[in-house]
């Protein structure tokens, strides 16, 4: 499953570039450069939509269906 989402990328003052993405509140990034930011926002992702899939599984009864939707 691919997902776009949106990385506002700035120059950090103390050096490199600190990413964040308004969509995953949380998601946070930084590097040297904006492609580390961008890959580091990316992983930051990746960990919070994991962990929010799984938690709202945790508990759910054995028959619970589940599929997939997909959003333009």
């Amino acid at each position: 499953m691919r997902n776009r989402f949106t990385a506002i990328i700035e120059k950090a003052p103390e050096g490199g570039y600190w990413a964040i993405c308004p969509e995953i509140p949380g998601a946070n990034g930084q590097g040297e450069t904006v492609e580390e930011a961008k890959e580091s926002l990316r992983q930051a992702i990746e960990l919070i939509l994991r962990d929010r899939r799984e938690d709202a599984m945790r508990g759910l009864p054995e028959d619970v269906l589940c599929d997939v939707v997909e959003v333009a």
